[in-house]
């Protein structure tokens, strides 16, 4: 299945913006501190739909890397090398993780912390 880029629905006490819709998710926060990223890498088993919540984080997906405002959005393909770096500021990003999630399906192609 595709996934499906974020649906706003407006009501007159607002709006509210759905992500998924009758499909199976995994749905994560991820807080990186400012200096911290995640390992290049990427997955054999799942796709990835990536917001960012706060701060402004360094996103590469593929070979395409670009500072990052809140309110971005990225879809990430299964097998496709992704990295999220917090360089100037603390970043929270709503991670949805659509197939087979498991967390030993992370395959860590660099890392600053030593976990490749």
């Amino acid at each position: 299945k595709d996934i499906m880029k974020t649906l706003t629905v407006e009501k007159p006490w607002g709006k509210f913006d759905q992500f998924t819709h009758n499909e199976i998710t995994t749905v994560k926060i991820l807080s990186v501190n400012r200096g911290g990223s995640l390992s290049l890498q990427y997955h054999n088993h799942r796709k990835e739909f990536w917001r960012v919540i706060s701060g402004h984080p360094l996103i590469t997906i593929g070979g395409d890397a670009l500072v990052a405002n809140p309110g971005d959005e990225f879809i990430i393909d299964k097998l496709q090398p992704h990295k999220l770096e917090a360089l100037n500021d603390d970043a929270q990003v709503l991670e949805v993780a659509f197939g087979d999630f498991d967390e030993n399906d992370i395959i860590r192609l660099e890392d600053k912390y030593g976990r490749v």
